[in-house]
């Protein structure tokens, strides 16, 4: 995510009745500590199927979700992070649930009319109404930087999830760890589109309405999961390897935006270059929509903007783009497993739209480092160090600059080569994965031959920035 306020930023989720033992609903969330109620490690979801029906002039939908995932304890009870205006129904494996919505908590319990048990599949099934008038604040989160996260757009409206809001949206476990294939079904007014993460499977229009159903083909963490509805314009590309490239961009700047949307198959074949891998999913674009809001969103697949930025006729300028690109694999492909190793994603982010920058008209890539250096020395007493942000705005903004500047010291330790091959080799093993701080200093440490561990915690973890590296 790029929060454009913040400097650095700116530049650059089988049921049987049984004797054995069966525990109530984790109380304590998912041991998140900055999120300390949510999420949940006693199940592990597997897929989300979300169905809205859309309405103009109002901010009710009709809506459910079915839910399939895979009991790691067993159970008598369990809950989903979740805020919506009512819930109707649940039923569990196909049997009416007991529930429980606490808005206030954000919370659905659910006890199932027979225990889940350890290991075994079992899927939850969730009518409701979305409200997206429902905005409460992120815990802990500084009133000055809060923002929208159901936002109205061009007549519809789009998602922004992060950083624990994509739970706003529909009931799920709402953790960057637990990765699910995510499926919209959106019904619309026929003058009206659907667009979403993943590609479109079916459209088919009945009565002046329109049900669009997008399927993401491989696992996403919540927080980037993207929908929207409005007037758009659809533009259509091919990346490297045959890739489909299709941007969304609110209509009346369509024309005007198409000179950067131009721009994304070439991104795609630098970052794919840069990291000696290809693009992780089955498709990538942009996604404009009207407001200007200071802020963009690597949703998987389809990174969005505002309108008005891609509709900037200068190629200048563009690392944000980029940043959001190499989201798609630090981040999405490869998720965090907890908040506190964001740098993962928003450190590698940095450090390649800052490398592609000043290839592409930007400062030069010292200047970057320079800057974020000092960024990060200036901050890093408010912010906390990049693997310990000192609260939850700070995941997003405080992260960038240390982890940026560690990676640029890595590569001049170890060598562009052998720079390259950590990247790749940490990407291909935790694809489709959730990953750690440690799993990253244990594989560049094999293949370096070296026990960088010293040298990488020192920037991620120390309260005091270390020296620049030379």
């Amino acid at each position: 995510m790029n929060l454009r306020k913040l400097p650095l930023a700116a530049t650059a989720v089988a049921m049987m009745i049984s004797t054995v033992a069966v525990g109530p609903a984790t109380a304590q969330g998912s041991g998140e500590r900055l999120y300390p109620n949510l999420g949940s490690n006693d199940y592990d979801v597997r897929s989300y199927d979300v169905a809205y029906g859309y309405k103009p002039g109002t901010t009710l939908m009709n809506s459910s979700v079915d839910i399939k995932a895979l009991a790691t304890r067993s159970l008598s009870s369990f809950s989903l992070d979740a805020v919506a205006k009512q819930v109707s129904a649940v039923s569990v494996n196909g049997l009416p649930a007991e529930y429980k919505l606490d808005n206030g908590k954000e919370k659905l319990d659910i006890t199932p009319k027979l225990p889940l048990l350890r290991g075994l599949p079992f899927r939850v099934r969730i009518a409701f109404t979305a409200d997206r008038s429902l905005q409460p604040k992120a815990p802990q989160f500084p009133e000055q930087a809060h923002f929208e996260h159901w936002i109205p757009a061009n007549d519809g409206f789009a998602l922004l999830g992060q950083p624990d809001r994509s739970h706003l949206f529909f009931p799920m476990n709402d953790i960057p760890s637990d990765k699910a294939v995510v499926t919209f079904r959106v019904t619309v007014p026929s003058d009206l589109q659907a667009v979403a993460g993943g590609t479109l499977r079916s459209k088919k229009t009945v009565g002046g309405r329109t049900t669009y159903v997008y399927t993401t083909r491989d696992p996403i963490p919540t927080d980037v999961a993207q929908l929207a509805v409005g007037h758009f314009t659809e533009i259509k590309a091919r990346g490297p390897h045959g890739l489909p490239v299709r941007s969304y961009v609110d209509t009346p700047q369509a024309k005007a935006a198409k000179t950067r949307v131009d721009l994304i198959p070439g991104q795609l074949r630098w970052v794919e270059e840069q990291l000696g891998t290809r693009y992780p999913f089955e498709t990538y674009g942009v996604l404009g929509i009207r407001p200007e809001l200071n802020v963009a969103l690597e949703s998987a697949t389809l990174s969005m903007f505002t309108a008005g930025y891609l509709a900037i006729p200068e190629t200048t300028g563009v690392a944000v783009m980029v940043h959001e690109l190499v989201h798609q694999y630090f981040g999405n492909a490869v998720s965090v497993r907890s908040w506190d190793d964001m740098w993962l994603s928003e450190g590698h982010a940095s450090y390649y739209g800052g490398l592609y920058a000043s290839t592409n008209g930007g400062p030069s890539f010292e200047d970057f480092v320079k800057r974020a250096y000092d960024f990060d020395l200036e901050n890093r007493p408010v912010y906390g160090p990049p693997g310990r942000p000192a609260d939850t705005i700070d995941v997003l903004g405080g992260t960038n600059a240390g982890g940026a500047v560690m990676l640029y010291g890595l590569s001049k330790q170890v060598g562009p080569k052998t720079f390259r091959q950590i990247e790749h080799t940490f990407i291909e093993r935790y694809r489709n994965k959730s990953a750690t701080t440690q799993d990253y200093i244990d594989v560049a440490n094999q293949v370096s031959g070296k026990d960088l561990t010293a040298y990488i915690t020192s920037w991620i973890y120390a309260k005091t920035t270390p020296e620049l590296p030379s």
